[in-house]
């Protein structure tokens, strides 16, 4: 690639209901304007590729010289051939070259357009310029109708090896008697919240009442407690100095982190409130680019294969 085309690329974060996009430069990892749009209301491969073809013409018309595309996307996806496997979300993308039809459509070669897993473009951004930086050992969390996870060392994503799990994925660890994500999601606070209330409410809303709702205020240090032991359980082989917490709970942090941290006393654990917030994933993805990290691009099989549950 000609040294000009490696000053910039265009990045997206395909989350669970918008995506976004923007073009970053090498060096300090800086985003020019974000562009988002919600997912198409036409369910269908065509409208979801135009959509992200368009974010990527609006996101890059002031810039000269984007050398290539890398995304952050949610599995289970084969990023090596640039193909969806996903079929509980945008499930019009299954068995689709996303690589091929998105390199045809902005005139490029195929090796010009990558893709990543999206808490590893997460943690590769807080790594980047965020709470992660200079960190050697450093997990990510996303917290949100899931909670995804990565690991990394020295600055790389490690989807195995001592004290990481298969692909890098804690969600479905047992914990409890069921899994982490029984109770560490959206739908542990909205259930507990239900529980407690008979009410069904949005995380944000329980989040919004906390102060005269002893009931709210209950179901967040539950959370903060589940989160807590399950980080002690699932990641203290791994010994990392850091742990990042990003995703949409991780807006209500003050509410469940004091619970949390208590959990983890006794460990040299920190725990880190994302500073990039909604473009962490776009800077990781920058910084997959332009690092070539080849573990986050081809991950294990494990990582290919294991469902990520999108944390937006």
């Amino acid at each position: 690639m000609a040294a000009d085309l490696e000053k910039f690329v265009l990045v997206y974060d395909v989350g669970g209901s918008h995506v976004s996009a923007a073009v970053c430069r090498s060096g300090a990892y800086q985003l020019g304007p974000v562009v988002s749009a919600p997912h198409p209301a036409e369910a269908t491969s065509d409208a979801f590729i135009h959509l992200l073809y368009s974010l990527g013409i609006k996101a890059s018309n002031k810039w000269a010289g984007v050398g290539g595309a890398e995304l952050a996307v949610p599995g289970p996806f084969d990023f090596a051939a640039g193909v969806s496997h996903m079929r509980h979300k945008l499930p019009y993308l299954y068995g689709i070259d996303l690589r091929g039809r998105l390199a045809e459509l902005f005139g490029w070669q195929p090796g010009q357009v990558r893709f990543l897993l999206d808490s590893a473009a997460f943690l590769l951004g807080e790594i980047g310029t965020g709470a992660a930086r200079d960190v050697p050992r450093a997990v990510g969390i996303t917290l949100g109708t899931g909670i995804g996870s990565a690991f990394a060392v020295e600055g790389r994503i490690v989807p195995e090896g001592q004290g990481v799990p298969p692909g890098g994925e804690i969600w479905n660890l047992p914990y409890e008697g069921g899994i982490v994500e029984d109770c560490v999601s959206t739908r542990a606070i909205q259930g507990n919240y239900q529980m407690r209330t008979g009410k069904l409410r949005e995380v944000a809303q329980i989040a919004a009442v906390t102060a005269s709702d002893t009931d709210a205020a209950a179901v967040f240090t539950d959370f903060g407690r589940h989160l807590g032991l399950a980080l002690r359980m699932k990641l203290a082989e791994f010994g990392p100095q850091v742990v990042v917490i990003g995703g949409g709970i991780s807006r209500s942090s003050h509410l469940f982190l004091p619970a949390a941290m208590k959990e983890l006393e006794g460990l040299k654990m920190q725990l880190r409130v994302s500073r990039l917030l909604d473009h962490a994933a776009l800077t990781g993805a920058a910084v997959a680019w332009f690092n070539n990290p080849n573990v986050a691009e081809t991950p294990s099989k494990h990582t290919a294969s294991v469902m990520h549950v999108d944390a937006t």
